[in-house]
């Protein structure tokens, strides 16, 4: 059974650092393009970064690039992302997602629709 599971979320205050944790099983990690989504409050899910299958190739959003960094352990079967300097705008429910029906060639996508698993989230607050 194919499961993602995310941990690391909590509050930190403006300006910190967390790191996410997404581990997976049923399938390997390493063969497959992952991401990372996030749900603010009424808003729609967006996507934060993504790792190519190889790991060769990653892909931020313009709002978090230079902040965020994601990462994987393969030997874990674990993705990671690691949030520096962060907003207040960063609040929000963490997803880590895998495509793990078929193979993406190219820069991984951000787009929730191009995943087909998804974990169950994790919250992070950004608050003073």
């Amino acid at each position: 059974q194919l499961q993602l599971v995310e941990s690391g979320g909590g509050l930190v205050q403006p300006g910190g650092s967390l790191r996410l944790s997404c581990q997976a099983s049923g399938f390997t990690l390493g063969s497959q393009a992952v991401g990372w989504f996030r749900q603010a409050p009424g808003k729609e899910r967006e996507g934060v970064s993504s790792m190519s299958s190889s790991g060769g190739s990653t892909n931020y959003a313009g709002a978090v690039k230079g902040r965020f960094t994601i990462s994987r352990d393969n030997a874990k079967n674990t993705v990671y992302l690691q949030m520096n300097s962060l907003k207040p705008e960063d609040t929000g429910v963490y997803y880590c997602a895998a495509r793990t029906l078929s193979r993406w060639i190219g820069l991984p996508p951000l787009s929730d629709l191009r995943y087909d698993s998804w974990g169950q989230g994790t919250q992070v607050t950004v608050s003073s």
